[in-house]
């Protein structure tokens, strides 16, 4: 059904900043980590999340620091930033208004806020 996958494809775009940023407002997390995390909620995939990671960073949301791994090459941690935690704030705010409203709609509830 192409509408349903559309819709699908479309949230996914437009949720998936806030909740890599929710994640990392939480604890700091190397690429492959916060895929996992996140895609036990939802599917994404690496190819998803590293151009949405680069993105992030170039925005200054993120900052990027390596940590040494004994058993192998060191990974790339992210870090939001105080600029991404108010972001956040934000975002958070707007989607939660809009879950809402979007939830009365579903549920038959056209009428004004009260």
């Amino acid at each position: 059904m192409k509408g349903g996958f559309v819709l699908n494809t479309q949230l996914k775009k437009g949720s998936l900043e806030l909740c890599v940023l929710a994640v990392l407002s939480r604890k700091d997390c190397y690429g492959y980590e916060l895929v996992s995390l996140i895609s036990k909620n939802i599917l994404i995939t690496e190819g998803t999340i590293y151009p949405l990671l680069k993105r992030l960073k170039d925005d200054g949301l993120l900052t990027t620091y390596l940590v040494e791994e004994s058993d192998g090459p060191a990974r790339k941690y992210y870090k939001i930033t105080d600029t991404g935690l108010e972001i956040k704030e934000k975002m958070q705010t707007e989607w939660t208004e809009f879950a809402f409203g979007v939830n009365r709609i579903l549920e038959g509830d056209y009428h004004d806020k009260k």
